[in-house]
């Protein structure tokens, strides 16, 4: 058993990574940390979950008697956490965008100081799919953001075939992917049944998909500039889902056969991404840490359209964390997770 630590338990994706790791079969719930919310236990504030855990106070030691931490703090917060904890010694994986972006001044444009950034060079970005061997050697692992989770699934293999000569990724999110801080406002949503785009001039999440699309597409790897992108998020009335729309247009014409054949052979063998015949719905892969695409050519537009659907807090956020650490760990990149 491993011994796992969860710092910033309180919030949505910590609290579900903290019950995938109470139930994991190779993994040992420590404890559970906050700034908020401490002397609580976590199942008065999710009784959903089963961790009857109460919510301790960070300390500097935290890291000294486990063998893994996934930190769940927001950008800014999670980098001194991560410090101290590879300090120690602690596998890491972090949920923040601390340690997703490769280059620093593309971090300090659009997060500002960074509070960690000698550990810039150490961490890998925790898209699987990409990046498994990586992951399996890795001691920090920066996990992605749900965003660009699906829209860089959805666009892989034709940015690796340098097919993309520009993309709209037209996004959509259940209330939950703004956080537990944006809880009374994300309500109002609800209530109202209303779905509004947001952060349209600009969304964080941008340059992290330019940065993997760049890299797919022959770059250097720590570039977040991947030309003909533009990303617009939703915000929809529902709790959890994510569906992203991309609508590409290809440097040169693709049959839907040649399509299809990309991504068959990308993902043919992926236990956690589906190709499917129709498009994808967020209720389909509600509770799992799958991403289903779908594909289909626009004939009078030219354009491939490319869709994906994920749980914004499984696959985007808590579930994907799990996969990570198992490879971090040598266990089943699937276990607890399946």
């Amino acid at each position: 058993m491993h011994r796992v630590l969860v710092a910033g338990a309180s919030g949505y994706a910590g609290a579900l990574a903290a019950e995938l790791v109470r139930r994991h079969p190779s993994l040992e719930l420590a404890r559970v940390t906050a700034r908020t919310d401490a002397g609580r236990r976590l199942d008065e504030l999710y009784p959903q979950y089963g961790v009857d855990f109460v919510l301790e106070e960070p300390a500097a030691e935290d890291g000294a008697d486990v063998d893994a931490a996934i930190v769940a703090y927001p950008h800014g917060a999670a980098a001194p956490v991560v410090s101290s904890l590879r300090e120690q010694g602690t596998k890491v994986v972090d949920l923040s965008a601390d340690f997703r972006l490769h280059d620093l001044d593309t971090y300090g444009r659009w997060y500002g100081e960074h509070g960690a950034p000698v550990l810039l060079d150490e961490a890998v970005y925790g898209l699987t799919e990409l990046h498994r061997d990586a992951i399996a050697g890795a001691d920090l692992v920066a996990n992605p953001g749900c965003y660009p989770t699906a829209s860089v699934l959805a666009l892989a293999p034709l940015a690796a075939e340098g097919l993309i000569e520009d993309v709209v990724i037209d996004a959509k999110s259940g209330v939950s992917g703004a956080g537990r801080a944006a809880e009374e406002e994300m309500a109002v949503v609800k209530e109202t049944d209303d779905a509004k785009p947001y952060k349209v001039a600009g969304h964080r999440h941008t340059p992290e998909i330019a940065q993997e699309l760049a890299q797919l597409s022959g770059g250097n790897g720590a570039s977040a500039d991947f030309g003909g992108l533009t990303f617009v998020p939703h915000l929809m009335p529902f709790d959890q889902g994510e569906l992203v729309s991309c609508y590409v247009r290809t440097a040169e014409p693709v049959d839907p056969a040649r399509l299809l054949s990309l991504y068959e052979e990308r993902y043919g063998d992926e236990p956690f991404v589906e190709v499917t015949t129709e498009p994808p719905g967020v209720s389909g892969v509600r509770e799992t840490n799958l991403c289903r695409i779908h594909l289909a050519l626009n004939e009078a537009s030219g354009r491939v359209l490319a869709f994906a659907a994920i749980d914004n807090l499984w696959k985007g956020a808590a579930s994907q964390a799990i996969q990570n650490l198992n490879l971090m760990l040598g266990l089943p990149e699937g276990e607890g997770i399946s």
